[in-house]
């Protein structure tokens, strides 16, 4: 059986907020972090979209300025145009609006229109990122107007594709990392040819691909935007899987095992033509040392991990 449909990330969740409420005739807005400067909550590039009514999603600083922002995206939708908005400690609107953190940022709001964000951008960005594409938009920030491609002086935003993880094993580990991953906005696959361990019992709304790692990975393709994590200490399923990964550009590949059974899986990579350099891509053992003891401290080990890995933390 192959996987379900992945699940909706976050910045998923608010193309497609915006695209329907376009589609349902609502005005809309939408607003960036175009720069930040010290303790600012959210990063360069962070979404909240607003509807002609107010109903929003995402946000632009983790609620310290969504109020001002959205007033101002109410205020531009029935004009279709966009407005710069900056907010600082030492501003009285900044302390107004409840940015006394520390930190400034800019946020462009801007209603969707031809001039500005074409709604039709919408439509790209989310077939790009449902086909795994990376897209890069730039907005003139004099004119206010978004456009495909990276621009000489402007503000260029890439969306990558949503982060995916693939786990080898339908083990206790499995079960609580699952959920763990969703929460994080990665689509999961779980792998595994045993069909003892896949059962619907244990992995409730969760399609288990019931095909030898080797096989299921040629077709989920790892690229950048991907984890791969083996779990179930048998060379037959674990090592394939590392191979595949091996291969790929993923940004995490981690193998549960003592450091005994590491050392073990290391030389048989070797044997397979695999130099150091390669097999030291691998954590293993997977995940942090926070002393887990349990399948939930390990996944979470094991979580922290991936996400250290993806921030460039590790």
């Amino acid at each position: 059986m192959t996987p379900a449909g992945p699940p909706t990330d976050e910045l998923g969740r608010l193309l497609d907020a915006a695209r329907a409420w376009r589609d349902a005739g609502h005005g809309v807005a939408i607003a960036t972090v175009i720069e930040t400067w010290g303790s600012a909550p959210r990063r360069t590039g962070a979404h909240l979209v607003v509807r002609d009514d107010g109903l929003f999603e995402g946000s632009v600083s983790g609620g310290c300025v969504e109020g001002d922002v959205i007033a101002n995206a109410l205020d531009l939708i029935p004009e279709g145009g966009w407005r710069r908005l900056d907010y600082g400690v030492a501003d009285a609107k900044a302390w107004e609006v409840g940015l006394a953190c520390g930190g400034r940022i800019s946020v462009l709001v801007q209603a969707l229109g031809p001039t500005t964000f074409d709604a039709a951008l919408l439509d790209r960005l989310i077939a790009a990122r449902a086909a795994g594409e990376a897209v890069a938009l730039a907005t003139d920030l004099a004119t206010g107007r978004t456009r495909e491609g990276a621009s000489d002086g402007a503000f260029v935003n890439r969306y990558e594709p949503p982060y995916r993880l693939a786990i080898v094993g339908a083990v206790h580990i499995a079960q609580a990392l699952v959920p763990m991953a969703e929460s994080l906005g990665y689509a999961v696959s779980v792998i595994d040819p045993r069909g003892l361990f896949g059962g619907a019992e244990r992995f409730a709304g969760v399609a288990i691909d019931g095909r030898w790692p080797d096989e299921a990975l040629a077709e989920w393709r790892p690229d950048a935007a991907s984890a791969v994590v083996t779990l179930t200490h048998d060379p037959k399923l674990d090592d394939p899987a590392l191979e595949a990964a091996l291969g790929s550009p993923a940004f995490y590949i981690g193998a549960l095992g003592s450091r005994k059974t590491h050392a073990a899986r290391l030389e048989r990579l070797a044997a397979r033509g695999f130099d150091a350099a390669a097999t030291a891509r691998i954590h293993g053992p997977a995940g942090l040392d926070i002393g887990a003891a349990n399948p939930g401290e390990i996944a979470l080990s094991v979580i922290a991990q991936m996400t250290a890995a993806r921030r460039g933390k590790l």
